[in-house]
């Protein structure tokens, strides 16, 4: 009898050993997990990137990929949105999305995906105009999509992603 309950011991003891390092083990992966992800997020905050007061980052470099918030035309010292339309707006956003790929050490050439939009494609000859100043050749993906308002009256407003 006394075998037994030693055998039984034994086992229980060594099963509970076992359950007890699988829970060690999930709980320092988790925390290498956690430690490793805050790391490896960066927020990007251009100098030159007017300043809004809104509750965003500018970008987010997570790896080799750079997220890029969506960027109205705003004048980088008054935060105001430039005159001129579309086209003003557009090669202004482009200028501030620049300055934000900068910071991570890309330019436009690492541009993987931009999503447009617009308040009326009316204005969508117009906007391609400008965009080709900046991809004139082999543009990144790209969605365009017709909204019906923009923050402070925008007829434009672009969101990126950038890639090493």
């Amino acid at each position: 009898m006394t075998s037994h309950r030693a055998r039984s011991a034994t086992a229980l003891a060594g099963f509970a050993g076992l359950i007890l390092g699988m829970a060690v083990t999930v709980v320092l992966h988790g925390q290498g997990t956690a430690v490793q992800s805050a790391a490896r997020r960066k927020v990007i905050r251009p100098e030159k990137i007017p300043n809004t007061g809104l509750p965003y980052s500018p970008g987010i470099l997570v790896g080799n990929t750079l997220y890029l918030s969506g960027n109205l035309g705003r004048d980088p010292v008054t935060a105001e949105l430039v005159r001129g339309g579309i086209e003003a707006e557009t090669r202004q956003a482009l200028a501030n999305l620049r300055e934000a790929l900068r910071t991570a050490g890309m330019d436009f050439k690492d541009v993987a995906s931009v999503t447009a939009y617009i308040t009326s494609f009316d204005d969508f000859a117009k906007f391609n105009a400008v965009y080709r100043e900046f991809f004139p050749s082999d543009p990144p993906a790209r969605a365009t999509v017709q909204v019906a308002a923009l923050n402070v009256g925008a007829h434009v407003e672009l969101q990126m992603i950038a890639a090493r």
